[in-house]
């Protein structure tokens, strides 16, 4: 299948290894919903989406329950929300969301791992036009009746739906996450997965040594603690 295949097999394996990685970003996630909506998730939906996807992660609830208590001191940090958008080896568009207490280290560290693998970093704005912000909701389909899943679905503003590995997996405009969100949480289903991801309205096709030299850049890039999403345009689904 090539070596591009098993780079992204072996990337794959090392995401989901890396459990204290992605309870950091959860845990931050929770700290900025907090700070924005309060610390009661009935009220706040953006904490809401949050604790369902630390229980997906299998994050303790206890981790959930500090983190929470955590972001509601008056002493607590002050996470900004910091996107960087730039161009990375071969043309690839790669968008990179961050939380951070402090961007002038944040944007330093970002520029650093452009200048080593190559690419730079753009202006705000540059990359709207490659990347469409919608809703993504990751639903297991076991025990649910799949017409009246998808019919609730397609009721509340699914775009598109898809099947990858008996889950099914909904877009949505980015306006309508939480109207979807509402419909699921009051249809009583089960969401092992609700985010708001960047979609490439174009993808880029690369040789194996091209995509080889990108997935080492957005590793880098993943590795940082500021970073919380790191979207790109590269084609992966050789």
């Amino acid at each position: 299948m090539g070596r591009a295949f098993e780079f992204r097999r072996a990337r794959k394996e090392k995401r989901w290894a890396n459990m204290s990685k992605a309870f950091t970003r959860i845990g931050r996630e929770i700290s900025i919903a907090v700070k924005q909506g309060g610390p009661d998730p009935d009220t706040n939906a953006r904490l809401r989406t949050a604790i369902q996807n630390a229980k997906a992660a299998n994050m303790p609830k206890d981790n959930v329950e500090n983190a929470i208590k955590k972001a509601s001191a008056k002493d607590a940090a002050d996470l900004q929300e910091v996107n960087y958008e730039a161009y990375g080896p071969n043309g690839v568009a790669i968008w990179i969301e961050t939380a951070t207490d402090n961007p002038t280290r944040t944007v330093a560290n970002v520029r650093s791992y452009f200048n080593k693998f190559g690419g730079a970093l753009g202006t705000s704005g540059s990359l709207e036009f490659i990347f469409t912000r919608k809703g993504v909701f990751t639903i297991p389909m076991a025990g649910i009746d799949r017409d009246e899943l998808e019919m609730l679905l397609i009721e509340n503003g699914a775009e598109d739906i898809q099947e990858v590995d008996d889950e099914l997996i909904a877009y949505t405009a980015f306006t309508d996450f939480v109207a979807m969100q509402r419909a699921l949480e009051t249809a009583n289903v089960s969401v092992s997965n609700a985010e708001l991801r960047r979609i490439p309205n174009n993808t880029v096709n690369l040789t194996d040594d091209q995509t080889e030299d990108v997935i080492k850049l957005i590793d880098r890039i993943e590795e940082d603690d500021d970073v919380q999403n790191v979207f790109h345009n590269m084609n992966e689904s050789d």
